[in-house]
């Protein structure tokens, strides 16, 4: 490729660009002097409730350790199966996070435990509340079914491959046939028979 090309390439890139910044700068200057898109005149601010609801302003008792704790283990009643902690920290459109963070400060603050304040989820919403289910009563199952189940199947499995694996050694260690003791001219007698009788 020569010079030429390279400088006629980098001009019609320069001239694409200059192009694309005039257009840019006539859309803007099409608009009232000293406002930007979506703003109200100069100085003011536009709609803030544009840019999504309200948040209250975070506390240091929103990050404690012990709050998120007990917040981890607490399922967020929207629907997106996160944990409280986690849907109000990352979900800011959830309306339903901020809620249930507030009744586990106050609850907190009347002096519960965590283990307190999780039975008291549960009094209220249902085990459906908690992120992993008590192990008692049918609940139960759900911890040991999957293990006995894959453990069942590992061990069937295990089976399988050994017996097979015995069966593949037995086939190799049969007895082959018979040794025969024979001379070279017998032998030779003997594939002239079979050709014969092939004939």
């Amino acid at each position: 490729m020569s010079g030429r090309e390279t400088l006629d390439r980098r001009g019609f890139l320069a001239a694409i660009a200059g192009v694309a910044g005039a257009a840019a700068a006539g859309a803007l200057s099409a608009q009232a002097p000293g406002t930007l898109p979506g703003s109200g005149p100069a100085g003011s601010l536009g709609d803030p409730t544009a840019a999504g609801r309200p948040q209250a302003p975070t506390t240091p008792r929103d990050d404690d350790a012990r709050i998120q704790a007990i917040e981890k283990r607490l399922r967020c009643t929207c629907g997106c199966t996160l944990d409280v902690y986690t849907c109000r920290t990352t979900d800011f459109s959830c309306t339903y996070s901020p809620q249930l963070h507030r009744e586990v400060l106050q609850l907190r603050d009347s002096g519960m435990t965590a283990q307190q304040i999780v039975d008291a989820f549960v009094k209220r919403y249902g085990e459906q509340a908690l992120m992993a289910p008590e192990p008692h009563g049918f609940n139960l199952a759900g911890y040991l079914v999957p293990g006995t189940l894959v453990t069942v199947a590992a061990g069937a499995m295990l089976w399988i491959l050994g017996r097979r694996s015995r069966r593949h050694d037995a086939a190799e260690t049969l007895p082959s046939a018979p040794a025969v003791d024979a001379t070279p001219e017998e032998l030779a007698r003997l594939r002239q028979a079979l050709a014969e009788s092939d004939a």
